[in-house]
């Protein structure tokens, strides 16, 4: 009896196929776990690093801000290599060199050694997000395997965020608290060893040189701009403050100006003017300022205000999360129907009645309130981010992938910045106007009280009982007075995307 001959389009090599892309999703999850998962569990793990390596204050926000500065500031360079070198070459380059400094990072004997680790895995870290979307272009040629896809890689961002609790808990319970960085170590190796056999090749056939003048301008474009945002949220505007920011600008024009004259620029601006590309980044970056700014005064309500410790606050953000991953999942057959035009500020819609809640209500909302909330906005910017994410990957040309994915990424990082310094800022402000500090307090004291309702739950703890309840019966109502102002803004944020998106989504589909 004679076997069956297996054709490229026979039954059993369509299924072997599929199977295979779906195990090259698998592998490009893990470095997108790995980030959302980092980003939220060291937070967790400050005070062990503070116990242990005593850092300055302005060395703990170094030691924090130090690998998304380096990371914004890389990731259009990065993506752009990618598409000259091979972005699955480049996946792999940054996993190891990421898992690598990880392990150097969690034995950090001082803290200007974990602030140079902390930069060096910025520089991996912008190798990793890149490559893994503009990489599901080339393993997922159908467009709706593509977009289902792109809402499963999506997801991963949402799951990490509810895990990084759980985990840095966890890990940090048993553990010392480099065991947080050694995370990375089990997500990667199976990168490593899977990326070879299961993620095809991807690069631009006709990539042109490498422009070094390029490279520098991108990074001295973001730097300093997202810098002086972090320093701007910080101490307010000023000259000092914004002088950053104009730098980085400056250098952003010499920038476009350069791409503008290149026969083969490290950045094609032509992109730009495809209004479902341009527009799905503008999506894209103002639904993640909204989310990531409700994340900065949800997380700090749940915790300071109503008490919860930083494991159950996280547990009680995972319904907003997980129903942001379902969302984006149930997005994906709705989309095949709905243009992006009309879905995209209808899901967003549901996120303004979120923030529009916390408004109305102010601060007598509690957890399971909080959690309705925060469930409301994961609807609306799970969906909208699904289909973003898409229209980015769909709208750029093949070849131009890796570079385009980078401007997405750039778009989330830059987000996540403006997010907590808008909205931390507009908090801030309130809490500093409102704040009312029992007579006695040190000038230390003074100060730490009257800046954050953190610094206030900290001075408490070492004041008489009477002062210490009088002192946070104060900053709480200080920082609910803030909620309100911010959370309008957050409408206003959600809004504007949603008006984004209906204006320049019309003909996308």
């Amino acid at each position: 009896m004679s076997r069956p001959t297996i054709t490229a389009s026979s039954p059993l090599h369509v299924a072997a196929r599929r199977r295979r892309q779906w195990w090259a999703l698998a592998v490009l999850m893990l470095p997108v776990l790995l980030v959302s998962i980092d980003n939220t569990v060291l937070n967790l793990a400050l005070p062990a690093i503070s116990e242990d390596l005593g850092p300055t204050g302005a060395q703990l926000l170094w030691m924090i801000d130090v690998y998304p500065l380096m990371l914004a500031g890389l990731l259009v360079a990065m993506g752009s290599l990618g598409d000259r070198i091979g972005r699955r070459r480049l996946l792999l380059i940054g996993s190891a060199g990421f898992g690598a400094v990880s392990v150097v990072a969690a034995a950090a004997p001082t803290i200007e050694w974990l602030i140079a680790a902390r930069a060096v895995l910025g520089i991996f870290g912008a190798m990793l997000m890149p490559p893994t979307l503009s990489l599901l272009r080339s393993v997922f040629v159908d467009r709706d395997q593509r977009r289902l896809a792109i809402a499963v890689w999506a997801s991963g961002f949402a799951a990490g965020s509810a895990l990084g609790p759980v985990v840095g808990g966890v890990l940090l319970q048993h553990f010392a608290w480099g065991s947080v960085f050694l995370l990375a170590v089990p997500l990667l190796l199976p990168l490593l060893a899977l990326a070879p056999f299961l993620v095809p090749e991807s690069r631009d056939p006709n990539p042109g040189r490498i422009d070094v003048p390029s490279i520098l301008f991108s990074i001295v474009t973001m730097l300093p701009i997202v810098f002086g945002i972090k320093v701007v949220a910080e101490h307010g505007p000023g000259p000092a403050t914004l002088a950053p920011i104009l730098l980085g600008v400056g250098f952003g024009i010499l920038f476009v100006r350069r791409q503008r004259r290149l026969v083969q620029p490290m950045l094609d601006l032509r992109l730009f003017r495809r209004g479902a590309f341009s527009g799905a980044v503008g999506v894209n970056l103002l639904s993640v300022v909204a989310l990531v700014g409700g994340l900065f005064f949800v997380s700090q309500y749940l915790q300071l205000v109503l008490g919860l410790s930083p494991l159950n606050a996280g547990v009680v953000l995972v319904p907003g999360l997980v129903t942001m991953m379902i969302a984006g999942l149930l997005v994906v057959p709705i989309a095949r129907r709905v243009r992006p035009s009309v879905l995209v500020p209808l899901a967003l819609l549901v996120s303004a009645g979120g923030y529009a809640a916390v408004a109305l209500v102010g601060d007598s909302l509690d957890a399971v309130g909080m959690a309705l909330v925060f469930v409301a906005l994961g609807i609306g910017i799970g969906a909208a981010e699904t289909v973003s994410n898409e229209l980015i990957v769909t709208n750029a040309p093949a070849e131009k992938m890796g570079a385009a994915a980078a401007v997405g990424e750039t778009a989330y990082e830059l987000g996540a910045v403006l997010g907590t310094a808008v909205l931390g800022s507009i908090l801030t402000a309130s809490y500093r106007n409102a704040v009312v500090l029992p007579d006695g307090l040190t000038s230390p004291e003074q100060a730490a009280a009257g800046e954050t309702l953190g610094g206030a739950v900290s001075v408490a703890a070492g004041l008489p009982t009477d002062a210490a309840a009088a002192l946070l019966e104060s900053a709480r109502a200080a920082f609910g007075s803030g909620i309100g102002p911010s959370a309008w803004i957050g409408v206003a944020l959600v809004l504007l995307a949603a008006g984004v998106a209906r204006l320049t989504l019309r003909k996308a589909r």
